[in-house]
């Protein structure tokens, strides 16, 4: 574990692909701030981890659906001195067509998939301390999801929520640099969820150029190159062998050989 100098503020560092990221970073020499909601154990069990290979790491509770989100941020401060990253990677899903979709459900998945987000970035870039070096801003990283590259209506409101996401992660690009310097990862099969069957991944595979799912390290390697490259900025680097581009559409020789 290498000696932290910097912080790092994680949220949904709990469980799944946030806790791979504040693993990560704790290896990369981060001291980490793990957040969680309702994922008390998978923190606390992160931040022993953390702590056990000899680095610094804390727990922080916040409910991203009630009261001020962007509190988050000062208390981390408070308590670990400084953020140098935010990684906003807590999000919440729930599928459901235009016409299935109810009001609270789409409120709720822009509430945690963007408004959070959004808030959390802004008062971040208000407390981020440049250290009078351009090439060593502060960083904010936004976790979004390679469906942004389509239109998948039966996910309405989630998709909705995280393709305005990736729009607010260029906008964000512009206005905070060169103070911050702000990046996104797309991450594609990587983590399926655990009530998907073993038919329904390989299903998945065949539609993905390199006919295999991801793994975590995929996602770290992509933390690691947007960390250690100083000339990347406002990028969204999509993790997920390929499918996202995946889309041939219909055309006349396609239509010949199914006619």
């Amino acid at each position: 574990m290498a000696k932290f100098e910097k912080v790092a503020l994680v949220t949904g560092g709990g469980t799944r692909v946030g806790k791979a990221f504040a693993l990560a970073l704790a290896e990369l020499g981060y001291a980490v701030a793990v957040h969680y909601n309702s994922s008390s154990e998978g923190a606390e069990d992160t931040v022993e981890t953390i702590r056990a290979a000899g680095g610094r790491a804390n727990v922080f509770k916040c409910d991203f659906l009630n009261g001020d989100v962007s509190c988050l941020i000062d208390t981390v401060v408070e308590q670990m001195g400084r953020i140098d990253l935010l990684l906003n990677s807590a999000s919440t899903y729930a599928p459901g067509t235009i016409q299935e979709t109810s009001l609270e459900t789409l409120q709720t998945q822009f509430q945690v998939n963007l408004f959070t987000p959004f808030l959390l970035s802004k008062r971040f870039s208000q407390l981020a301390t440049h250290n009078g070096s351009e090439r060593q801003p502060a960083l904010l990283i936004n976790v979004l999801d390679n469906k942004i590259a389509y239109n998948q209506y039966p996910y309405s409101a989630y998709l909705l929520s995280k393709k305005a996401f990736s729009e607010f992660n260029a906008m964000a690009t512009l206005e905070f640099a060169p103070n911050i310097r702000v990046n996104a990862i797309a991450p594609g099969v990587i983590l399926p969820a655990s009530q998907r069957t073993n038919d329904y991944i390989r299903w998945r595979e065949d539609g993905i150029p390199l006919k295999h799912q991801g793994s975590t390290d995929n996602l770290i390697q992509a933390l690691q190159y947007i960390i250690n490259n100083n000339f990347v900025c406002g990028q969204t680097l999509t993790v997920d062998g390929g499918e996202s581009i995946n889309i041939v559409g219909r055309h006349s020789e396609n239509y010949a050989n199914n006619a």
